[in-house]
């Protein structure tokens, strides 16, 4: 009997001390996403890009071949690179390949027998385009992509692939719904299976929901970024129908997902006129004012797709020149109802205030 008694209050001691050290582990991490959040929504105001590379190439025409040129943030990289070609002194051609693969394939072929110095990809993966890829890099014309692979760098053919990393992205968009929420979330996370980079989001967002223990990841809903106009109203509706009460946020791996969610919301009442958006995206216009209004969005990780236009040209201007890429990846930014007044917010985008502009123009010695 005593020893029975020895024996079930070690177990309880046991189970009181492994209760203890949850609790202390489940604060740490609730504490490290704040801290994380906090660094990302702070100003950008210091040039973390190269300063040295070759001088500009003189005359070059250059080919920007877009995903589907009704996504904001395609659109945003291409004025981007527009305005870099005409700081650097070259043309530049815009293709749009509408939203498809067969139109992403024309626009390549096209850019291809162009015969430019060189063809940016716009927010599509490179996998997909192999055989382009191949033929341009084949006929000694550079390709370099944006959001064209998961990763940035030298991958899949292209001279390199520039892109905020993609894992930090959806990792501080989560981070912000597990912060807010004092570790409370209950997550429904949108994906769109068509792209690698969106997958890799999608998951590394699942995670770090995983990983809080006071968090309910409630499902992953793979749908297509092209048909979000058709699919979300309905598929809000079900969620809500769903889950209730228990949604209390969203991450998408886009803004584009909550461009058709508002009117739904409001008609619903209730708690889901409370639910927060949070997107791990591009940093769209309509994404800016949501946040800006407090309305259906309450935080997005843009981008800055102007200064990756302007990666880009340089990227070309350095493959021309023989040399290696810069290898420049930018750092996270988070964008809040708190700090959207700095940073481009007041123009609708994430345009950091570091100088990059100027920075670029002294290296093409411009």
């Amino acid at each position: 009997m005593k020893t029975s008694t020895t024996l079930r209050h070690t177990l309880l001691a046991a189970a009181l001390c492994a209760g203890l050290n949850g609790m202390a582990g489940a604060q740490d991490f609730l504490a490290t996403a704040k801290a994380k959040v906090a660094a990302a929504t702070s100003a950008k105001t210091k040039w973390d890009g190269p300063t040295t590379g070759p001088k500009a190439a003189a005359d070059k025409t250059i080919v920007y071949v877009a995903s589907d040129m009704r996504n904001g943030g395609v659109l945003g990289v291409s004025k981007g690179a527009e305005e870099a070609a005409k700081a650097i002194g070259w043309k530049i051609r815009v293709l749009d390949g509408q939203g498809t693969v067969q139109g992403r394939t024309a626009a390549f072929n096209q850019a291809i027998a162009l015969k430019p110095a060189g063809i940016l990809l716009g927010g599509f993966d490179a996998k997909e385009q192999a055989a382009g890829v191949k033929t341009a890099t084949g006929s000694k014309i550079p390709v370099v992509g944006w959001h064209a692979a998961k990763e940035a760098g030298a991958v899949d053919g292209m001279f390199f692939n520039v892109t905020t990393n993609a894992q930090d992205v959806a990792e501080i968009a989560a981070l912000h719904a597990v912060a807010t929420s004092d570790g409370k979330a209950g997550v429904v996370v949108f994906t769109d299976s068509a792209y690698a980079v969106a997958i890799a989001k999608s998951n590394a967002m699942a995670d770090v929901i995983k990983k809080c223990t006071g968090c309910t990841l409630l499902g992953v809903e793979d749908t297509p970024l092209a048909d979000t106009s058709n699919r979300m109203p309905q598929l809000t509706t079900s969620l809500i129908q769903r889950h209730g009460a228990k949604w209390t946020h969203s991450l998408g791996i886009n803004d584009l997902y909550f461009d058709f969610m508002g009117p739904t919301l409001q008609s619903a009442g209730g708690a889901a006129k409370d639910l927060k958006n949070l997107s791990g995206g591009d940093g769209s216009e309509s994404a800016y004012q949501r946040i800006r209004t407090g309305r259906f969005q309450a935080g997005t990780v843009p981008e800055p797709l102007n200064l990756h236009g302007w990666q880009m040209v340089d990227e070309i201007n350095r493959a021309l020149a023989g040399e290696k890429a810069s290898g420049y990846s930018t750092p996270v930014h988070l964008v809040t109802a708190d700090n959207i007044k700095g940073d481009g917010g007041p123009k609708n985008s994430f345009d950091p205030d570091n100088g990059y502009r100027d920075a670029y123009k002294k290296i093409w010695a411009k």
